[in-house]
């Protein structure tokens, strides 16, 4: 190894990398901060535009793109006609290439960065000098992770010890980081598409692992859990696990439904979910109130599931819980010492804290298929439930805050999805079935066997109810109000059986089918 070019944005390790390649001997070409930082630590380097003999103009938007650069990294030493005309060009090979880009990622997620910064932080030379390298990697070894500085100083002590597998690897993970990088800039210039707005014709997805895990939802299937582009600093991605065992594949599949479900209300809130779906959710004027009420829903099905609170975690709470039952993973805004201190005890128990003051980004849903994707607007939550009374009867204001406490939890449900409330707490949900009547039978069958009754209580189901039969099930059971979205061709028959039984009906427009 002669000669190395080195230009990052990122200066992790790189003073240590540039004096190992000092000691044996290589040249160092650089650029502006990274020239500079070099020469204040007292190692040899050139500016890339003494070599090129071209100064760096346009603000510096122009110093890498220059043939006696990219000559360097594309030039095969083994070609007689290379060879010359790099002689003749008056241009040296360049045998290690050390780039990584302008941080354009964390600057379009500053809220405080105007366009035009933004757009600055696009890099042109470093992915074109990337490249390069990357095509030529049998000759030019190319790094672009910190973390690979180390098969370098390997190189340094035996070039043979880097072979060519580990080459293709590194060429491979530079083509892999320039397209992510592509990907977030086109993101970036796209926009969220607006109501009317055309989804992306081509659609960048270019994820980062953050962790991989023992396996996926079964033994045999391997997992990794893998951070989307600009994730909210909301979401399951940025949550901090402060104890407990590894993530599962399932605890962050369930923990995201009981994170997005919990988020629905202002009111202090605690959703139990089990295999995707909430077993138990409930209000209360404390933490510990609504994990009680919550937990008496269903108790059998309670028993390992994930605990999701939209408040901070005190003592109190977290002994009720585990001097109660099992539990996979609690997720909360805040762990308070006390409480901290409890689960302690548990050091299996996983704990996430996620922040909850930032507003979840809408973005998009993705469902795989075989062969390719279904992409669509994220479901959110509504801001403010509409309630449009069309039974004889009006709801109560009692029944009208159940009704709208329901419906939150019905949205992450998986359809057909039936949930009975009463007083800011769910008595019996039904999730999954074929048949809406089969979800309201599962509903009041839960609430039976947890002690429950599901008289006087409210109904929500996700979606209309495309026969009567529904309703009179409902009236069956003992209910006095429902909210549903309507739009069947038979809502007449619904809204007279509603009637008949004097139940509070109110439409929303909205359905909020959850398949997967």
């Amino acid at each position: 190894m002669k000669r190395a070019l080195i230009s990052v944005s990122d200066k992790t390790g790189i003073i240590d990398l540039a004096r190992a390649l000092e000691k044996a001997g290589v040249e160092i070409l650089s650029t502006g901060g990274t020239a500079k930082l070099l020469a204040e630590s007292g190692i040899a380097v050139t500016e890339v535009a003494a070599y090129t003999e071209f100064p760096e103009m346009l603000d510096g938007r122009l110093k890498t793109l220059h043939p006696r650069v990219h000559g360097g990294l594309l030039g095969r030493p083994d070609l007689a006609s290379d060879r010359m005309a790099m002689r003749d060009a008056g241009i040296v090979g360049i045998d290690l290439l050390v780039v990584n880009l302008y941080p354009f990622e964390r600057t379009s997620r500053d809220p405080r960065a105007s366009f035009a910064e933004v757009v600055e932080q696009i890099d042109i030379g470093g992915p074109a000098m990337l490249r390069s390298a990357a095509k030529n990697h049998e000759h030019v070894l190319v790094v672009v992770d910190s973390g690979d500085y180390g098969i370098v100083i390997e190189a340094l002590k035996d070039p043979a010890a880097v072979a060519p597998e580990t080459r293709r690897r590194l060429a491979a993970k530079v083509f892999a980081h320039t397209s992510r990088y592509d990907g977030l800039i086109a993101r970036y210039l796209e926009g969220e598409p607006g109501p009317a707005g055309e989804l992306p014709e081509i659609l960048n997805l270019a994820f980062v692992k953050r962790f991989p895990m023992r396996y996926g939802e079964n033994p045999h299937q391997r997992a990794a859990f893998y951070e989307a582009p600009g994730a909210s600093p909301a979401s399951i991605a940025q949550a901090t696990k402060i104890q407990g065992k590894d993530l599962s594949f399932n605890n962050v599949a369930d923990a995201d439904a009981a994170l997005e479900c919990v988020r629905a209300f202002a009111e202090p809130a605690c959703v139990i979910v089990k295999h995707a779906n909430p077993c138990g959710a409930a209000l209360g004027e404390t933490l510990s109130a609504a994990y009680e009420r919550a937990y008496a829903t269903d108790p059998t099905s309670a028993f390992g599931g994930i605990i999701a609170f939209n408040r901070p975690l005190d003592a109190a709470t977290a002994e009720l819980i585990i001097g109660r039952q099992f539990v996979e993973v609690i997720v909360a805004p805040e762990v308070t010492p006390g409480a901290a201190a409890v689960l302690a005890a548990k050091p299996g128990i996983r704990v996430l804290v996620v922040n909850m003051t930032e507003p979840m980004h809408t973005g998009f849903d993705y469902r795989r298929v075989s062969g390719g994707l279904l992409v669509q607007d994220r479901d959110m939550p509504e801001p403010e439930v509409t309630l449009e009374p069309v039974s004889r009867r009006r709801p109560t204001p009692d029944e009208a805050r159940d009704l709208v406490f329901a419906w939150r939890i019905a949205q992450f449900v998986k359809s057909n999805a039936i949930v009975f409330a009463r007083d800011g707490r769910t008595i019996g949900i039904g999730a999954g079935q074929m048949s809406r009547v089969d979800s309201a039978r599962v509903a009041v069958w839960k609430a039976e066997e947890a002690g429950l009754t599901v008289k006087g209580a409210v109904l929500a189901s996700d979606a209309f109810f495309p026969f009567r039969d529904g309703l009179d099930s409902a009236a069956a059971a003992g209910v006095t109000a429902v909210i549903q979205p309507g739009g069947s061709v038979r809502d007449a028959e619904v809204i007279a059986s509603a009637c008949e039984h004097d139940i509070a009906m109110v439409f929303t427009g909205r359905r909020h089918f959850r398949h997967a």
